[in-house]
């Protein structure tokens, strides 16, 4: 199934130049959503697994189906003050300024093997946060699954830099 073809581009959005990567599309699409997680899922069917954390917000969709598959737990990554109970926080940069991501502090135990999950991958900073809050409650990475990988933007590599084994299922060039 070609799933790529189910991502849909919606050209100048959020600003001129950019190409945005919807994948409401492909989540929308029965087949395409099934083989989707199924291919996210495939590498770690074997691995031993505790939790598939989930970054806000097509990451919850995505992490938590993966979860069901795989056997495992579900843990949310938020932005700022959108988890009731007391958090750990990871700041990190954009383009112009910086944004906080959340974990709850009781959210794994130390030792616990972790996989995280989003949607897409690009500068990978959103990504590195949540590596970051995971590894600060003692999670060990077991690794990092996107649907689409911008390459060019540097995330994949970023987080190959930092030990983890990323799995994407296509790439787009430009951004």
């Amino acid at each position: 199934m070609d799933l790529k073809g189910l991502v849909r581009t919606i050209p100048d959005y959020p600003k001129p130049g950019i190409m945005f990567r919807d994948v409401t599309t492909l989540m929308g699409d029965a087949q395409g959503f099934k083989a989707a997680i199924a291919r996210l899922a495939e590498p770690y069917r074997t691995q031993p697994l505790d939790l598939v954390a989930g970054i806000e917000a097509r990451g919850f969709i995505l992490a938590g189906a993966i979860a069901d598959r795989l056997g495992a737990g579900f843990v949310p990554i938020r932005k700022k003050g959108k988890l009731p109970w007391k958090t750990v926080r990871q700041e990190y940069a954009l383009e112009y300024g910086t944004d906080t991501v959340e974990i709850h502090e009781d959210a794994l135990a130390k030792g616990r093997r972790v996989l995280l999950v989003d949607d897409l991958i690009a500068t990978g900073g959103t990504a590195a946060a949540g590596i970051k809050l995971l590894r600060r409650l003692g999670a060990e990475i077991v690794g990092a699954a996107f649907i689409i990988d911008l390459p060019e933007l540097g995330g994949t590599d970023l987080l190959r830099k930092d030990g983890i084994a990323v799995h994407t299922l296509m790439a787009f060039e430009g951004h």
